[in-house]
């Protein structure tokens, strides 16, 4: 079942256009030119998602937020907002919108938003756009894996936490294929109705079930000739672990009330951040399957595996939103920072990410403060033990260990890594000529 989307804007140039690069990803969209249709919609439609824009004739998406507050809760909102009127999307979160957008709105944020928001069960792309880059050892480590295994048509298993970026790995696989020039088919193996999970994969023919009015493709039609990409493959139902097996091994498929079985022409790459080993011995995913998913395995670190990545991609996603918004701001605090350093980052670099936009977004000053970024001490945080004044500290060895962890979260940034330990760059210096750092 298709994710539906709302879109609430007057210009209905710009809506239909939305909406119809909204529909070519797989979404179901309506659109409305005022709220009071909007609300009209609301109330016959369980929708995933509202886009709606800020100045509205009748109403504004503001009331229209707070409307839905009241009567439907749970749906997330996004507003859309002219530069020059980021106070009206400060307000909005405030008032517990999940995000917003500027105009004129980008193709590529809206599908990153959409996707963050709504996890669509695929997604089509056809040219590979790096939104980022990590430069710790193992990350990079990771994305040589990728570009090495490319040219090699066999199956690769990416591992990994939830937001670090598994997705950015299988995309580069692909564009560095020889299947580069054909889709690349992004799907979300959790967000399947599991009753759905075979003609979704496989296609249907019309009168197949009740509801199936027209031959429908599948995943492995839209993929053809390139790469497909299941991601959180631990979540796939069991029932249709045996289909995908079949076609691994057979190369071919059968839609759903078909008589004629198809050729699949795909490449298999694979996601989970599941301990794959437990959900075999559990008896929740098949031995084979996973070997032969698993032709090739790749490790995706997370943050907390590499905390040298946060401040690089802390300032990478600041200038980013901060171009966005047109909104001056010139970094980081150091207590800033060091709360970044310290923080655990359950969620990785779209906790981060996220974090700094909306730092970015309320922020009053142009240095963004401990407050902006609204990260809640955890359990696992340490503050007082990842970056410490270097002042109080007598012992050389510790002292050394200090600076050189330092300048590695730093990416070898002498002036910030002095500013992270509260010393003037002339002293870091002479420390690191006195410990032979180099």
């Amino acid at each position: 079942m298709k994710s539906r989307i709302l879109i609430v804007e007057d210009n209905v140039t710009l809506s239909q256009m939305q909406k119809d690069w909204l529909a070519r990803e797989g979404y179901e969209v309506t659109t409305a030119i005022d709220a009071v249709v909007a609300r009209r919609h609301i109330r016959k439609v369980d929708f995933d998602l509202i886009l709606s824009d800020v100045r509205l004739p009748e109403g504004d998406g503001l009331s229209l937020l707070a409307w839905l507050k009241k009567e439907k809760t749970g749906i997330p909102v996004v507003i859309m907002t002219e530069y020059a009127s980021y106070p009206d999307a400060v307000k909005a979160i405030k008032m517990g919108a999940q995000d917003y957008l500027p105009k004129p709105v980008h193709r590529e944020r809206l599908f990153e938003v959409v996707k963050e928001l709504v996890h669509p069960a695929f997604t089509i792309q056809h040219s590979l756009e790096r939104l980022f880059r990590r430069d710790s050892v193992k990350a990079r480590e990771a994305l040589h894996l990728a570009e090495l295994v490319a040219p090699a048509d066999i199956s690769v298993l990416i591992l990994g936490a939830n937001g670090t970026g598994k997705e950015s790995i299988a995309r580069t696989i692909h564009f560095n294929s020889p299947r580069k020039d054909e889709p690349f088919v992004a799907v979300n193996c959790g967000a399947i109705p599991p009753e759905l999970t075979a003609s979704m994969f496989f296609g249907h023919v019309k009168g197949a079930f009740t509801g199936a009015d027209a031959d429908r493709k599948g995943y492995f039609d839209a993929a053809k000739g390139g790469t497909l990409f299941l991601d959180e493959i631990g979540t796939l139902p069991y029932h249709t672990q045996s289909s995908l097996l079949r076609v691994l091994q057979e190369n071919v498929y059968m839609p759903v009330g078909g008589n004629t079985e198809r050729r699949a022409d795909v490449r298999i790459v694979a996601a989970t951040n599941e301990d794959m080993e437990k959900s075999i011995a559990d008896g929740r995913f098949r031995e084979d399957l996973y070997h032969r998913l698993c032709e090739f395995e790749i490790h995706q670190p997370s943050l907390a595996e590499c905390p040298e990545d946060i401040l690089p991609l802390a300032e990478f996603f600041r200038k980013k939103f901060s171009d966005e918004l047109h909104k001056e701001t010139s970094g980081f605090s150091p207590e800033a920072e060091r709360l970044m350093l310290a923080h655990s980052w359950s969620g990785n670099i779209r906790e981060l990410q996220n974090r700094v936009r909306r730092a970015v977004l309320i922020s009053k000053t142009t240095v963004i403060a401990v407050s902006d970024l609204n990260i809640r001490k955890t359990s696992n945080d340490n503050v007082a033990k990842i970056v410490p004044d270097l002042r109080p500290i007598k012992d050389d060895d510790a002292e050394k260990q200090l600076i050189i962890r330092t300048l590695e979260s730093c990416n070898g940034n002498k002036t910030k890594a002095a500013k992270m330990l509260n010393i003037n760059p002339t002293t870091l210096y002479r420390k690191m000529n006195k410990y032979g750092i180099k």
